[in-house]
């Protein structure tokens, strides 16, 4: 269970996100933030730490003083993975729900067409995102390493091409990522028994648990925010 201080700390991270403010931007003053979660000073302090300690804001003493944004909000939040882009010419919310909705698809074929070859395949991905858990990068990149794998098992090549794209792109493009929000050992470690679901639905070609796992996996996973869209947008 999170402490006070890391509750006001994701809260005021969603506050921020969805204000967009700019970097360097006045947030509130610290008594504001005291009195308005009704919660003591050190609880606050404590609150303000973490966002510090992820360059979210800065505090700044004296009569100019302040909390102030540290840096612009990522341009996708997945799960509970902070991501920052550069360069990039598309949407990145949309390549994430392209990625989304190919990956749904990939699922439901791969339970008709996956065979053994695939299902070691599988295994191997699911160990290294379990693997890579302390590291957020290296866990996004498990992550499309397990759904590519997925959509080689589905054996549609055109949309695989088309899926791997979008990955290469993602890939090409990411500079930043970052854990963010309370209970992320908790959140990531859920996520990745629902990617073993997802793997063993498809291994055993149980279309009931499959569906049930890829609604538990969008629910799970996906949480996009960037400054075009609207906070808390699902795909």
């Amino acid at each position: 269970m999170s402490s006070i201080p890391e509750r006001i700390a994701a809260d005021l991270e969603q506050e921020i996100l969805a204000q967009r403010l700019d970097s360097g931007a006045r947030f509130a003053l610290r008594t504001e933030l005291i009195e308005r979660f009704g919660v003591s000073a050190n609880a606050m302090n404590e609150a303000l730490r973490i966002l510090r300690e992820r360059d979210v804001v800065q505090v700044r003493p004296g009569a100019q003083g302040g909390v102030f944004i540290s840096q612009p909000p990522p341009q996708v939040r997945l799960g509970v993975i902070d991501l920052w882009f550069r360069g990039l010419l598309v949407d990145a919310v949309d390549l994430f729900e392209a990625r989304s909705l190919l990956e749904d698809g990939f699922a439901t074929a791969a339970a008709e067409r996956a065979t053994p070859e695939d299902a070691r395949d599988l295994a191997w991905a699911l160990e290294e995102l379990r693997n890579a858990k302390q590291d957020p990068r290296a866990y996004l990149e498990a992550n499309m390493r397990f759904h590519g794998a997925i959509a080689r098992a589905a054996r549609i090549p055109v949309l695989a091409g088309m899926y791997e794209s979008i990955v290469t792109l993602l890939r090409g493009t990411l500079v930043r990522a970052e854990f963010s929000g309370p209970a992320v050992e908790e959140v990531i470690d859920h996520n990745v028994e629902v990617h073993a679901r997802l793997a063993r639905a498809i291994t055993t070609r149980d279309h009931g648990a499959l569906a049930k796992a890829l609604v538990e996996h969008r629910a799970d996973l996906v949480r996009i925010s960037e400054p075009s869209r609207s906070p808390g947008r699902s795909a």
